[in-house]
């Protein structure tokens, strides 16, 4: 298959010579073997020696949990690199991994799907001994790389007008129709897609959650699934939920925790300085893709009434993509801002919109302006750009894709 270059990748190969584990870890089929193999080529080219072994394979998984001097003579011994994949199956892998660093000198990747699984069983014997590297499905510029090489360094540079910003607007929104996901992304047509994402759906659940994480009732997890896709961008209501999905309280968080930690949802906190007159505790829901989110309620069409709620789902994707980590501002009095970065001695209130003619804000960007004073903030919508100055701030009306070049610049 077509190997796609991942941005971590460079991260990745600073790390090579240093004597940590390497754990990746991501959703399934978001590519963590193909990028870690693909690392593994470049070193065998290089002639160094290098071992891989999968824990699907019940006999490995076996000789691991149950033998492992004989595991070590044959996978880590001789070797410079050794590889396993879909360390998750192992119930006691982080003191045998403990075991090998303490006592080889044979550098360890690990990866596997779930996120829940690998901090449980490994990082707690393995503080000081590891990096985690967090996979997610394709970003946009990722996306590019495979779909239009000739766009790609104009999207890099940030740097192009309404010309260009419509050529991309057209593969923004096949992109969150279907997603990331390399196979997805790789796919001919889009009935292929679809067929691809119902697989990625059903293995989900099939593999991480009944198989791995030992979870009955997964109908419920379906329906809660498809009602946090049906309110993307919106504050969680428990009781609400709860009602739908048959959960109690207690199930509830747990399965949202659970899709959090295998790489499904995402919930953003609030950002508060008074917890008078803001509100403090319930989040805001994303998915990570919004091919998963899509198929979940079976919805590809292209005219629709969500749009809004994706662009801002997608906005929220990149951003933990490139590192950034939102919340979202929220008052008793009903003022709302989507999504405040927090940087040392910085506040950045962002807001997104579908569409936008003028340099117009709402009463909450003022308030935000007017309560924390931040130097800048944005506006994203679709293709509209400008500047406004109000109360020492400075607004950028800006695409939604020149979004993340303008907050990588404020670093």
């Amino acid at each position: 298959m077509l190997y796609i270059k991942r941005d971590i990748e460079d991260e990745i190969n600073k790390y090579l010579n240093a004597r940590e584990i390497l754990a990746v870890v991501g959703s399934r089929q978001c590519g963590k073997t193909t990028l870690v193999e693909n690392i593994f080529e470049n070193l065998n080219k290089k002639g160094k020696k290098i071992n891989k072994v999968s824990f699907d394979s019940v006999k490995e998984l076996n000789l691991f949990e149950n033998d492992i001097d004989s595991f070590i003579e044959i996978y880590v011994k001789g070797y410079g690199f050794l590889f396993i994949d879909e360390i998750q199956y192992s119930k006691d892998s982080g003191k045998k991994l403990k075991y090998i660093y303490d006592n080889f000198n044979t550098k360890i990747f690990i990866s596997g799907s779930s996120a829940a699984e690998l901090a449980i069983q490994s990082l707690k014997y393995l503080v000081g001994r590891i990096f985690v590297f967090t996979l997610y499905p394709f970003s946009f510029k990722e996306f590019l790389r495979v779909g239009n090489q000739k766009l790609l360094p104009l999207y890099v540079s940030g740097k192009y007008k309404k010309e260009v910003i419509s050529e991309l607007n057209k593969h923004l929104k096949e992109f969150m129709l279907y997603g990331g996901y390399p196979r997805v992304v790789l796919a001919k047509n889009e009935e292929e897609k679809r067929t691809i994402l119902k697989n990625i759906y059903n293995t989900y659940l099939l593999k991480e959650i009944r198989e791995i994480l030992a979870l009955s009732g997964d109908y419920k997890l379906i329906n809660l699934i498809k009602s946090l896709s049906l309110q993307i961008g919106g504050i969680i209501n428990y009781n609400e939920l709860s009602t739908i999905t048959g959960y109690s309280y207690k199930e509830l968080k747990n399965s949202l925790n659970i899709l959090e930690k295998t790489f499904i949802c995402s919930q953003i906190n609030t950002f508060h300085t008074n917890k008078r007159t803001e509100l403090v505790k319930s989040p805001k829901i994303y998915f990570y893709d919004l091919g998963f989110r899509n198929i979940s309620f079976d919805n590809f069409s292209s005219e629709r009434a969500d749009m809004g709620r994706m662009y801002e789902n997608f906005i929220f994707s990149e951003f933990v993509k490139n590192d950034f980590f939102p919340k979202y501002w929220h008052t008793k009095s009903g003022a709302e801002i989507d999504f405040i970065l927090e940087k040392p001695n910085k506040l950045i209130p962002i807001e997104v919109k579908s569409t936008l003619s003028k340099e117009t804000l709402t009463k909450s960007f003022y308030a935000f302006v007017e309560k924390y004073k931040p130097k800048r903030g944005y506006i994203a919508s679709l293709d509209f750009e400008g500047k406004k100055r109000i109360n020492g701030c400075d607004i950028i009306f800006t695409s939604l894709l020149k979004l993340i070049n303008h907050l990588k610049s404020e670093a």
